[in-house]
């Protein structure tokens, strides 16, 4: 493989899925755009979202909050109608929820809080500009048979599938239930987010409706994956229900299944500058539905 190789093209200046073997390439994109007067956080706080490419709120919801939307949760999982629609996802052999895409739009309760400015506004500061939902959708990992996420950078799918030129993106996770080191909690390589995994594996068409399931085209390659956590270690996060995490879009991240009896549920938000709005994808025939990567750039709020 190659290691932190020089960009061969300017048309894509992250090509991937695309060559014979894996690469690292350099990032060539800022991580904060904005500055500490633009939003709620503060400019040490920026810094290390810089370095590291993640930030944590212990509680950005209060605890009747959260019960709020566990409720909204309970609601869309028993909704007949919800669970026949195509943005309902389902586990491998099983009829369990996995995922429910586009729940901004789905549900008002949802909407509300993507369009919350202790939310929308930390986004818009990251990104140094009005930000649009490129998608949304609530994850449900039930305990005992709830199946794990394997590492991955987010942006290498929405670059490749989906058309998302440059990394301008940041992601927000905010936990609905307490995240134990032990319920299948996010992990983060802090710092992988500076070099972007060029994979290997050409798209085929619909990838979409297996990779939701459980991806394999888009992951890294172990020797990859062994280089970023050797150089960077691994971080698992933990916290009570109303915590958050927001990453960088570049962040090498992923989880574990959850063989636990307690649930772990969080809902999942990514902000796109509308300076970085999707093109044709860079390495797939056809760009996903839009209630995965949205098509419409509308700026939260207006």
């Amino acid at each position: 493989m190659s290691i932190i190789e020089s960009h061969p093209s300017i048309d894509d200046a992250y090509p991937t899925r695309k060559a014979a073997e894996a690469a690292l390439l350099y990032r060539q994109d800022p991580v904060v755009y904005g500055g500490p007067g633009d939003g709620p956080i503060d400019a040490a706080t920026l810094d290390s979202f810089d370095r590291d490419g993640f930030l944590s709120v212990e509680q950005l919801l209060a605890p009747e909050e959260v019960e709020d939307y566990r409720a909204e949760l309970r609601r869309l999982a028993s909704d007949p109608q919800i669970l026949a629609d195509e943005r309902t996802v389902t586990e491998r052999g099983s009829d369990e929820v996995r995922s429910i895409f586009e729940v901004h739009k789905i549900s008002e309760v949802f909407g509300q809080l993507v369009r919350d400015p202790r939310v929308v506004g930390r986004a818009g500061q990251i990104l140094g500009s009005d930000v649009y939902v490129h998608q949304s959708r609530v994850n449900y990992k039930p305990g005992f048979t709830g199946k794990d996420f394997y590492w991955h950078s987010d942006f290498e799918t929405w670059h490749a599938e989906d058309g998302m030129p440059r990394m301008r993106a940041v992601s927000i996770s905010i936990a609905l239930t307490e995240n134990f080191v032990h319920n299948g909690g996010l992990m983060i390589m802090p710092g992988s987010h500076k070099t972007f995994v060029a994979c290997v594996g050409e798209t085929p068409a619909d990838h979409y409706k297996e990779s939701l399931r459980g991806q394999e085209i888009g992951t890294p390659d172990p020797n990859s994956l062994s280089i970023l956590a050797d150089k960077h270690g691994i971080e698992l996060f933990t916290g009570p229900a109303g915590s958050a995490t927001m990453f960088d879009c570049n962040c090498m991240h992923g989880s574990n299944g959850n063989i636990t009896p307690f649930p772990r549920s969080n809902v999942f938000v990514v902000f796109n500058s509308v300076e970085n709005t999707c093109v044709e994808p860079f390495s797939a025939p056809a760009p996903r539905p839009p209630f995965i990567g949205a098509r419409d750039f509308t700026p939260v709020g207006d």
